[in-house]
């Protein structure tokens, strides 16, 4: 028999303490993560539990969710339906990979994904994640569109994933660095549709367009109203397929199933992943129109193109997205999201009144939020100034991680920022979220900015420096 090497238990694992955990992350995982790790104080918290809107860490400190995973945290931790369905689902000895065979359970999912659907959105692709399902949707559209019609639009600032295709049309130098990337492609401004349709009468080579609904990684960014309307327009005018990525604005999240329902209007393709897996599975999906989807891939010799990976359509993550998406209804989580993104967006407008030279904008839908602070690199006095860029250069003009660091060392709350805007504080918590839940964000946010920029700089360098 081979010889065991020296593996860690589970068990093992479970007492590791968080100095300990460090160690093994530089050892074995990104050295260089842990910088930011730490300026954002989250290298001192190891995780024991979660269940609801809270985290529990090691000291038994319960933390406020208002993360959420970048809205993959939608139902809650540990929603007791989730759970009791995933453990049915194990106890009976259920088939998980079907690759041989039907499943009942993928098939049923798609049907209950065209079910909410509006419009011919009526196929389903199922895969392991966001990523996944913009490069799937890519996929499909250029093979309906063909070759000489492969040209893609994509938004400024867009935030689609990080697979070479994705991140061919995710707007970041600094995520795409040296790869080399998808050559068809056409960048214009987020929310013009001036601009758009100049593309596309500039270029009959342009076959598809993809944009994020809501652009998260911008800083929430809400387009115009009528803008997506005008988006549709176009592209039945100049027969050019629309995928909407709503990996992170939909199933709910902004006070509608799909945040495009606002506007009435039907994409071709429609990209999600995060909430759809219940915060226990990694599932994504793609919902194609079906005379789009059957032209891509009807026919015997195209239907194998391009199919689910390995772990596409698990039997177990397809159970656990179709206990999600009927728990969606049956708690009426979609119309909550809508309520306490209204309640929180009015408190923080209060707030923006109440600390006009430090809130910029607030904005968004339901429970997706985003706060702009302005930009205090010049303002900031000199010695303050010096000690913020010796921590970290970036952070200079942001007050996001200071109030960021100190919202979960001093009110035991978590929140998330944004990837382009280092200035802006993002909100994505559950959708079960509760009134108690944001007056208690509202409050800490009150409490912190009443100490001042300098007030919370200083405080934040002084918990730094002492490691706290």
């Amino acid at each position: 028999m081979i010889p065991k090497p020296d593996l860690l238990t589970v068990e093992e694992a479970k007492k590791l303490n968080a100095a300990e955990t460090v160690e093994l992350f530089c050892e074995y995982m990104n050295p260089g993560q842990l910088h930011f790790l730490k300026l954002l104080g989250f290298h001192k918290v190891i995780i024991e539990s979660a269940e609801g809107m809270f985290y529990v860490d090691k000291s038994g400190r319960k933390i406020l969710d208002f993360f959420g995973g970048f809205g993959s945290v939608g139902f809650g931790h540990n929603h007791p339906r989730i759970l009791e369905v995933r453990k049915k689902f194990q106890d009976e000895k259920r088939h998980e990979i079907a690759l041989a065979f039907l499943s009942q359970y993928a098939v049923a999912l798609c049907k209950n994904l065209a079910t909410i659907a509006p419009g011919d959105l009526k196929i389903g692709f199922l895969c392991c994640s966001g990523s996944e399902a913009v490069e799937a949707a890519l996929k499909i559209a250029e093979k309906a569109q063909g070759a000489e019609r492969a040209k893609i639009v994509y938004a400024e600032n867009s935030f689609h994933g990080k697979t070479r295709g994705a991140l061919s049309v995710t707007d970041s130098t600094f995520y795409q660095s040296t790869f080399q990337l998808l050559d068809k492609r056409v960048r214009v401004p987020f929310g013009d549709a001036a601009a758009l349709e100049n593309a596309f009468k500039q270029d009959p080579s342009i076959g598809v367009v993809i944009l994020e609904t809501i652009q998260g990684g911008a800083g929430i960014i809400v387009p115009p109203q009528g803008y997506l309307r005008e988006v549709r327009r176009l592209c039945d005018q100049y027969n050019v397929l629309w995928i909407a990525d709503e990996v992170q604005c939909g199933i709910g999240r902004t006070g509608k199933f799909f945040a495009f329902e606002y506007e009435e209007v039907i994409p071709d393709l429609v990209t999600i992943a995060k909430s759809l897996g219940g915060g226990k599975v990694a599932i994504g999906a793609v919902i194609a129109r079906k005379p789009i989807y059957l032209k891509a891939y009807g026919t015997t010799k195209t239907a194998l193109i391009h199919g689910p990976a390995t772990f596409g359509a698990m039997g177990e993550a397809c159970c656990t997205a179709i206990e999600s998406l009927n728990v969606i209804y049956d708690e009426g989580l979609i119309d909550n999201a809508a309520q306490q993104g209204a309640y929180l967006l009015k408190k923080f407008e209060e707030l923006k009144i109440k600390y006009p030279q430090i809130i910029k904008d607030v904005r968004g839908k339901g429970l997706m939020i985003g706060i702009e602070f302005g930009d205090f690199s010049q303002t900031l006095p000199p010695g303050l100034r010096e000690i913020v860029s010796t921590l970290d250069d970036k952070l200079k003009g942001s007050l996001c991680g200071f109030v960021g660091r100190l919202l979960l060392k001093d009110f035991n709350i978590l929140v998330a920022f944004t990837e382009y805007n280092r200035n802006v504080i993002r909100l994505e918590p559950p959708l079960i979220t509760r009134q108690e839940h944001c007056d208690a964000v509202v409050a800490a946010f009150d409490t912190l900015l009443a100490r001042g920029v300098v007030g919370i700089v200083a405080e934040y360098a002084q918990a730094f420096v002492k490691n706290d």
